[in-house]
């Protein structure tokens, strides 16, 4: 298969990231197709750690062309410290590939997220005050800047001078704050210009350039598709498609394209922000499985709720996404829990669900009806295959199967390469194909 789509299975955080890294060894391309910095993925290689929250995970190979695609918010200031990370732990990033088509983040954007939710008070959305959802409201309205304009400074000071008319009547009368100074933003964007301009590119003919020569692509999503915007727990969602079928969108290629769907599933449940959460767990628990996941934002550091499996939620997000297999991640972290609880069910006002629940006052309200599998007290973060794992763990993934009717392709047992379970054997065909892969110049 020529391509592959990975998405978070939950509401993220579920380990999408060193699932990436694991296959982007064996591809020529990764493509990030959504979302922002509001999102990162942490990949372990060796003794560096790297929070990535816009550079594709694939940048840690030096022959993997990286794209940030069409979909995608960017904050250039951002972009720039990853860059500039990457280059301290050398680390080559000449293979970065940027979207003309995709939106600028703007110092109002950010502004403005932080003052709404403020203004929200206990009706917050939970947001991480990156500015994601005022560049994708402005994007919608078409009142965007996009990166192709940092190219054109005067067509760039235009739109800004334009946008910042109307942005800084609401900053200054209705959230009684100091105006934006369009000049002092001007020159910092120039500077990002000159820092950034030469990633720039149509990649969405890149894309399917590297396909049409039967290249391998790896599509790789931010978030999970409990927090789409059509899809998930609205509005305490982020603001773009965070399912498979975003990448045809946020990428620039035809469903057509896409020739396999992997959902990372975390063996356990998490979520950051507001929201409905049916398996929350609010005792000792969820402190365990807290402590022990390292269950704290990537982007902003916050603790992630904890809970238990939800098959459910995985169902929905099967049929969403119409998933080949899934990658399971952090089973590790289960070890001493027993017993262990599996959400397979919603109960409310005497009515059961086993399909997620169109009306958002049931999943708030709604009782989860739990079945119990055995634990097991085995460390298994050194085991190397499926039969090693102890029988109460293989029982608890094969649960899992049954339940939400995909089968487990990987299995991760701790946060490096080397421990990942390979149990699906075209996947571990595609691992260990050594084949010499063919040039492009790009």
């Amino acid at each position: 298969m020529s391509s592959t789509v990975i998405v978070g299975s939950q509401w993220g955080d579920e380990g999408k990231g060193r699932i990436v890294d694991l296959l982007s060894g064996q591809v020529d391309m990764v493509v990030r197709f959504q979302g922002g910095d509001n999102a990162g993925h942490t990949v372990v290689k060796g003794k560096d750690i790297f929070k990535l929250h816009f550079i594709p995970s694939g940048i840690l190979y030096p022959d993997v062309t990286c794209v940030i695609g069409d979909g995608v918010v960017l904050n250039p200031e951002g972009l720039i410290s990853e860059l500039d990370d990457m280059k301290s732990k050398n680390i080559k990033v000449d293979n970065l590939k940027i979207s003309c088509k995709a939106h600028l983040v703007m110092p109002y954007h950010i502004m403005l997220d932080k003052a709404d939710e403020h203004r929200l008070g206990k009706s917050m959305i939970g947001t991480t005050h990156k500015g994601i959802g005022p560049v994708y409201s402005d994007k919608s309205a078409r009142s965007g800047i996009r990166t192709q304009d940092l190219q054109d400074l005067k067509i760039f000071r235009t739109k800004l001078e334009e946008e910042l008319k109307f942005k800084n009547a609401i900053i200054e009368k209705i959230y009684k704050m100091e105006p934006l100074d369009p000049g002092e933003i001007f020159n910092r964007y120039r500077d990002y210009a000159k820092r950034i301009g030469k990633y720039i590119t149509d990649t969405s003919l890149l894309i399917n350039q590297f396909l049409n020569l039967n290249r391998r692509v790896l599509f790789e999503g931010a978030q999970g598709v409990m927090l789409d915007i059509d899809h998930g727990t609205y509005p305490y969602v982020t603001s773009s498609s965070t399912t498979a079928g975003g990448v045809c969108t946020g990428a620039g290629v035809g469903p057509g394209r896409l020739d396999e769907v992997i959902g990372v599933v975390k063996a356990y449940t998490t979520r950051v922000g507001s929201g409905p959460f049916p398996t929350e767990i609010k005792d000792g628990t969820g402190d365990y499985l807290r402590e022990k996941g390292n269950e704290f934002g990537t982007t902003t550091g916050r603790p992630r709720r904890c809970g238990w499996l939800d098959a459910v939620i995985l169902r929905y997000s099967a049929m969403l996404n119409y998933m080949d297999s899934m990658a399971i991640t952090k089973i590790d972290v289960l070890s001493g829990i027993n017993p262990i609880k599996i959400c397979t069910g919603y109960e409310y006002e005497g009515k059961r669900f086993y399909d997620l629940p169109c009306h958002q006052t049931i999943l708030h309200k709604c009782t989860p009806i739990y079945e119990e599998v055995g634990g097991w007290n085995e460390d298994i973060s050194g085991v190397k295959d499926f039969e090693g794992l102890p029988a109460a763990t293989k029982k608890y993934i094969k649960r899992i199967e049954e339940l939400v009717k995909v089968p487990v392709s990987m299995i991760s047992v701790g946060p490096e390469r080397s421990q990942v379970i390979i149990i699906d054997s075209s996947v571990k065909k595609r691992l260990f194909d050594r084949d010499k892969r063919s040039t492009l110049i790009v």
